[in-house]
């Protein structure tokens, strides 16, 4: 998270949906301000305002950037809250997700669990469709990474908001990947005007014909 919210700059960020300390996920934060938005569901706990994820209390295109720290695979309608993010995103405001990758370890235990893994998760949506929706709203993908080299059982998982080697790729991780970070760019069109051509008149074929002179007798 700290190297991708390295050139994420502007006056206020916001995070939807709460995962462990918001203070430790965005230490990196280079925006003037930061909030953290829990839907009422999951409690105020660790959060700045209470309010649910597709109906955000606040104004259009007025931050510039989103992070989403595996907050759509809790969610019943996650499309409708990257929707809503995409509302209250400005023109060239960035967009973090955090997913859990399907096929993976951490995919095979959560399907396993009627619960879900971890406890609550509904369901996990691949990179490529969480891809797929950020380009069908106009996002630029920057940036797709894996992370989170380690099993979810035995102890061997790292500790949330810690620093540890199991979170990156190195020359040689016995497990796959269970983990994906997405960064997109909102794209803003300008529209330019074009003058229409002018052209001489030109009279209707058939209703206008030359006269010729008449002769005098």
């Amino acid at each position: 998270m700290s190297e991708a919210l390295d050139d994420v700059f502007g006056w206020e960020l916001l995070q939807l949906g709460t995962w462990g300390s918001s203070e430790k996920l965005l230490a990196g934060c280079r925006t003037r301000r930061h909030a953290v938005i829990s839907n009422r569901r999951a409690g105020p706990a660790d959060a700045d305002i209470a309010a649910r994820l597709s109906q955000l209390p606040i104004s259009n295109a007025s931050v510039d950037a989103v992070v989403l720290p595996h907050t759509l695979e809790f969610e019943t309608d996650p499309y409708a809250v990257v929707r809503e993010a995409d509302r209250v995103l400005a023109g060239e405001g960035q967009l973090i997700v955090l997913g859990f990758r399907p096929f993976s370890l951490w995919g095979f235990r959560s399907r396993a669990i009627s619960r879900g893994y971890p406890p609550g998760l509904k369901r996990m949506l691949g990179a490529r469709r969480i891809a797929d929706w950020l380009e069908l709203l106009g996002y630029d993908v920057s940036l797709t990474r894996n992370y989170l080299f380690a099993p979810p059982w035995g102890g061997t998982a790292p500790r949330l908001g810690e620093p540890s080697t199991l979170l990156r790729r190195g020359w040689f991780k016995p497990w796959p990947a269970g983990a994906y970070l997405i960064k997109a760019r909102k794209r803003v069109y300008t529209l330019t005007p074009i003058r229409p051509k002018l052209q001489r008149a030109q009279p209707i074929g058939g209703l206008v014909k030359p006269t010729t002179p008449r002769q005098s007798s």
